[in-house]
């Protein structure tokens, strides 16, 4: 694993000099409380973005406004069917709008990323090669991996080099080796938030007659991203990420291959014509909608697409530059923490930062945080699993991601946290429950929804596959 090694002489002087940091935009349940095991209460500290963040106020305010109009969309002649259809189609306008997308563009409201990338999977001209670097999500690797016994295609996995530069070259030279029908790229890691520059590899793999594909499940939330500048020929992301956290992600891109492509679903919506012999199936984006759409996600997603747009110029990244370099700081002065690089070169790095503490199971350190400080950050390996053993912590590690609605007390937690940890350890006991750590005879009460009943009991839902994001 690359390391930050440089610390501080002096473990208590990394972030007191620093100006605070204030959210920058408002969040749902910034205010909420969670009980720790002494059995006081305290705010959560989301560090936890990369994996859902939360909905915007305004997000959760416009989805209120809208839910009375709600109805079904298209080809309906009631009142409210033509209202829905409208809201629709321009939530789809203002997703397009949100990257930058081109004239002749298309925009297909989806699940999220994964539901994305597996749709674009399956519209690659049969036969096509796809190249994809090791580096990936399992979201931009398992559908090419699985879709060319369905298409005739091939998928090839590159390798990641030592720097930006020499991964950048070794693209290239797999391009000139042989023929690539589509590169399709991360815009931003989910483990380290480090990138390859997008327009570099669209004019490499432009020029070798490639078109390019991004993974903007980071990238697009935590910097935005430009499908005109970057002449990429799609982008794809997830509302759940973008703090719309209700069920619809989106893919950008060419109308070509959307349009003649085989339909993602067969169903209603997508047709133009039926009958016993044939099939006529309607051009894209309606080509990939079959079924009634998520209305009230795809309104929601336009949402916080237009509230980022809105922010000033450079806000976005200089609060997360604030935010993340106050981790790097604080992290670095704790004895014991060792952050996780992928290029020494990667410039620019989003929200998102991964650590592991040698010696210590990252699940452990995880429960610890969330048990006895209120910190929520993830543990395992991310659905990233070929990159975590590049970088050494096939045992996983712990990954903390921030957003606009984090603070620098958020951040400073974490650090004194984790120092915490490491000179005085836990004040519980922990223990392994369905591969999953928690607290030995933890009796903290859920919050009163229906159904639940507290911690300890629903411990191994809430963990889920071990190891994994």
């Amino acid at each position: 694993m690359t390391v930050i090694a440089e610390r501080e002489s002096c473990a208590d002087v990394a972030t007191a000099t620093l100006p605070h940091v204030g959210p920058l935009l408002p969040v749902v349940g910034a205010d909420t409380t969670v009980p720790l095991v002494d059995g006081t209460q305290r705010v959560y500290a989301n560090l936890d973005y990369a994996a859902s963040a939360p909905a915007l106020e305004a997000v959760a305010a416009r989805v209120t406004e809208v839910l009375p109009l709600y109805a079904s969309v298209h080809r309906g002649a009631g009142y409210l069917s033509q209202v829905s259809t409208a809201l629709y189609e321009s939530s789809r306008q203002a997703i397009a709008r949100f990257v930058d997308a081109r004239p002749d563009d298309v925009a297909i409201i989806t699940r999220n990323t994964t539901d994305s990338l597996n749709l674009l999977a399956g519209v690659v001209p049969a036969g096509g090669r796809v190249l994809v670097l090791d580096v990936e999500h399992h979201a931009n690797l398992l559908p090419w991996v699985h879709s060319g016994g369905r298409h005739g295609n091939t998928t090839t996995i590159l390798p990641i080099e030592k720097t930006v530069a020499e991964t950048l070259g070794s693209l290239r030279a797999e391009l000139a080796r042989l023929p690539y029908a589509l590169v399709t790229v991360t815009g931003a890691s989910n483990v380290t938030g480090e990138s390859l520059p997008v327009d570099e590899v669209v004019a490499i793999a432009h020029a070798a007659g490639a078109r390019v594909a991004v993974d903007g499940a980071q990238l697009v939330p935590h910097r935005g991203f430009s499908l005109a500048a970057t002449d990429a020929d799609y982008v794809a992301f997830s509302g759940h990420k973008t703090y719309a956290p209700f069920g619809a992600g989106a893919l950008v891109g060419r109308r070509d291959w959307l349009d003649t492509g085989t339909p993602y679903l067969a169903g209603g919506g997508a047709v133009r014509d039926v009958r016993s012999d044939r099939t006529i199936w309607q051009p894209a984006p309606a080509r990939h909608e079959a079924g009634s759409p998520n209305v009230l996600g795809a309104i929601a997603l336009a949402e916080a697409c237009d509230q980022l747009a809105a922010l000033p110029a450079g806000a976005l990244t200089a609060h997360e530059e604030a935010l993340r370099g106050r981790l790097v700081e604080g992290l670095s002065t704790v004895e014991g923490v060792e952050i996780a690089r992928i290029w020494p070169d990667s410039a620019d790095p989003v929200g998102v930062l991964t650590f592991t503490v040698p010696g210590h199971d990252a699940g452990l350190v995880a429960a610890y945080l969330a048990a006895e400080h209120g910190i929520g950050v993830r543990d395992g390996r991310f659905c990233a699993h070929p990159l975590l053993a590049h970088l050494g912590a096939t045992g996983g590690a712990i990954r903390a991601s921030v957003g606009v609605g984090t603070t620098s007390e958020a951040v400073d937690r974490l650090v004194d946290a984790l120092r915490t940890y490491l000179t005085d350890g836990p004040s519980s006991r922990y223990e392994v429950v369905d591969a999953c750590w928690a607290v030995v005879d933890d009796t903290r009460p859920l919050v009163e929804v229906h159904g639940l009943d507290h911690l300890a009991a629903t411990a191994a839902a809430a963990c889920g596959p071990a190891l994994d994001d």
